[in-house]
């Protein structure tokens, strides 16, 4: 009896070790931002009102600042390979509807993540090459650069 107790113990164990592991490791796949239809793009079409595409696409995710005359619509797929680890954007489609001065559908382009950097739309901020300088950095570069007699 004791004996099978322990085998029963060990199980246990393991069962609970593997269960708990295999959370940790099970992947995630996010989806944000505009659902891409591919039957609503295909029917905006040269001339279109503005009316005409908010009624076919919905709201964009963005509008643009000067002149609200190019609307934004933005998908964005991220995966994270481990519970605890940071995401990774996979895939990124922004379908862009250009309007001339009368808010008429100019044109409609598709780009990608192939097309350009991520941008974070959340806190309005994009990575910037180089490094991050700070103040101690600054003042050895200072020193670096000091020529007495110049």
């Amino acid at each position: 009896m004791r004996r099978y107790h322990t085998l029963l113990v060990r199980l246990a164990t393991a069962t609970v070790l593997a269960s708990s592991l295999a959370a940790c490791t099970v992947g995630e796949e996010f989806q944000r931002g505009y659902v891409v239809d591919e039957r609503a793009i295909a029917s905006v079409k040269k001339g279109m009102s503005a009316d005409q595409v908010l009624q076919t696409l919905g709201s964009p995710s963005t509008v643009s600042t000067v002149g609200n005359r190019n609307w934004y619509y933005i998908s964005q797929k991220s995966r994270r390979t481990l519970q605890f680890m940071g995401e990774q954007v996979v895939d990124q489609q922004v379908t862009a509807v250009y309007f001339d001065q009368g808010l008429r559908v100019e044109r409609v382009a598709l780009y990608g993540l192939q097309d350009g950097r991520v941008f974070d739309f959340i806190s309005r901020t994009t990575p910037a090459g180089g490094e991050e300088s700070n103040f101690l950095g600054q003042i050895f570069k200072g020193v670096g650069n000091f020529n007495p007699f110049s």
